[in-house]
């Protein structure tokens, strides 16, 4: 029997509709290809939607959304729309509401691209982060008192339970044994390194380290396990990337970390993330903004959405089509293109997107 997917595609703001086009040619090409098929419906929620309704989602959105299999996002963020609004109401809404609780963003340096790391390469610059998603200081617990004054106060605080921490830590460890570098063929070991900092954060932290140990030890004796600080991990993800495997934290270290191991594997135009939920609806985004500048050139570059895409499609169980959305990845940006700026690609956003579907054909 051929799977079908339902898919709902959030374009969004800016160039993100453009993108998300590409996406969408690969992914139904790479569905006729590797045999299922792809039942896809849009929806127009971002600025231009909110503008003209008032709402940034409707009412019943979330639950939509929850009879899908997974979410396709192009970009969030309109200029007319003041800051925050498009973010916290649709992108940490569904993250919060649709229980999201992985952000996964793998660091890959692909073929051809430049990267500020001196003299690193491709195998240099191969690993993933996942970040905890649901918890930590980004649930907002806390307040203002005096506001205003000289005295004013403003508390918030990072909060977890173990609940939270442990289910984020399995999936890591399961992630781990899947895809680590020993799994794919290029180390001894299977490694999962915990980033944290338990020499100041020594409450949030020592429940973080004691569950990472504790199920490690007892269920995934056969992946390696590591500890460090965030502060050395930032230095060690600029000097010695290849050192890491899979690294494992908690949401604020995790959104930093990552934007910083983006800008080291040629920046957010290649850069792709999913928000996910194991036993639910998972969300899958280029990690890059509207860019509303570029908007209607057709100059942008699609790649990250690609990727967002080929991500998509390995979650939901089409490694194969995965596999070869990747790989055409990486003959694009190794052999056709020359760079991954905007109107210095050498090609259209929509000849790139017609060059990696060359590739997936293939295939």
């Amino acid at each position: 029997m051929t799977n079908t997917y339902r898919i709902a595609v959030i374009p969004g703001d800016g160039t993100g509709l453009e993108v998300v086009n590409e996406g969408r040619k690969v992914l139904q090409v790479a569905a006729g290809k590797y045999g299922f098929n792809l039942e896809i419906t849009d929806f127009d929620f971002g600025g231009d939607y909110y503008l003209r309704t008032g709402e940034v989602l409707p009412e019943d959105a979330v639950n939509v959304l929850r009879g899908f299999d997974a979410i396709y996002l192009g970009a969030i963020g309109h200029p007319d729309v003041k800051p925050g609004i498009l973010e916290k109401g649709i992108l940490l809404r569904l993250r919060f509401e649709l229980d999201q609780y992985i952000n996964l963003r793998p660091v890959r340096l692909y073929p051809g691209v430049e990267t500020p790391l001196k003299d690193k390469t491709p195998e240099h610059i191969d690993y993933v982060v996942i970040r905890e998603n649901s918890g930590g200081i980004y649930t907002g617990t806390g307040g203002v008192s005096m506001k205003g004054t000289a005295h004013e106060v403003a508390v918030q605080d990072m909060v977890y339970n173990r609940f939270q921490v442990e289910r984020c830590l399995r999936y890591a460890f399961e992630y781990t044994r899947r895809f680590g570098k020993k799994a794919r063929g290029r180390g001894d070991a299977n490694t999962l390194g915990l980033v944290g900092k338990t020499n100041v954060l020594t409450y949030v932290f020592d429940l973080w380290e004691r569950v990472f140990h504790e199920i490690g030890e007892k269920d995934y004796p056969d992946v390696k396990r590591e500890y460090y600080h965030v502060d050395a991990t930032c230095m060690w993800m600029v000097k010695s990337p290849e050192w890491f495997d899979v690294l494992v934290t908690s949401n604020m270290f995790g959104d930093i970390i990552t934007d910083l191991g983006a800008e080291t594997q040629g920046g957010m135009g290649i850069a792709a993330g999913g928000n996910i939920n194991p036993d639910g609806v998972s969300m899958f985004e280029p990690i890059g903004g509207s860019a509303p500048k570029y908007t209607g050139k057709n100059i942008i570059n699609p790649l990250a959405a690609i990727c967002a895409g080929a991500m998509m499609l390995e979650t939901l169980g089409e490694s194969e089509a995965a596999g070869a959305v990747e790989d055409a990845v990486k003959e694009v940006t190794g052999t056709k293109i020359k760079s991954l700026s905007a109107g210095k690609m050498g090609c259209s956003t929509s000849e790139v997107g017609d060059l990696v579907v060359d590739y997936v054909r293939k295939s």
